[in-house]
């Protein structure tokens, strides 16, 4: 009988090691390469006049990201870094403000959140011609389980002063 019962403990491990080599570690989340989307539309401006250029982003289903200004320490900021660009003189990023989000674990303890479609608007001098920013946004996604480690979400922003 004791036999019987380490052979099938055995063959147990053994099909489980082969189901883990064939399938992977099934309970660790399989993240995907983002959580964020962003949308390059192009975009035309009066030239070497004060405007805004409109960044659409688009954090996908069942996951959300820390608003600019998240309600605990903690917490990563989503935020917009800008490269340098010739001919182009950015002013600080205007980030919308999060949605209240609580966990069903702790439904007293409200987050802000971006989730679904969110705008950063962004305030811009630039020459006449056309024009391409590079730009990171840093976000750190969750989902209703957990928290991911922080990203950049690499962009480049397109657009037009006339």
């Amino acid at each position: 009988m004791k036999r019987t019962l380490l052979t099938l403990a055995l063959l147990a491990t053994s099909f489980a090691i082969a189901v883990h080599a064939q399938l992977g570690d099934l309970s660790a989340p399989h993240a995907p390469k983002s959580y964020i989307a962003y949308t390059a539309l192009p975009q035309a401006i009066p030239a070497g006049t004060r405007a805004t250029l409109k960044l659409r982003f688009r954090v996908f289903p069942g996951y959300h990201v820390n608003s600019h200004t998240p309600t605990q320490n903690y917490l990563i900021p989503t935020a917009l870094t800008l490269a340098p660009a010739p001919g182009v003189k950015p002013g600080e990023p205007a980030y919308p403000a999060g949605q209240p989000y609580s966990f069903s674990f702790d439904p007293k303890t409200k987050l802000s959140v971006y989730a679904g479609d969110f705008l950063v608007k962004l305030p811009i001098i630039a020459a006449p011609g056309d024009h391409a920013i590079k730009a990171s946004l840093r976000y750190q996604a969750c989902n209703n389980a957990s928290c991911f480690p922080p990203r950049n979400l690499d962009i480049t922003i397109p657009f037009t002063a006339k």
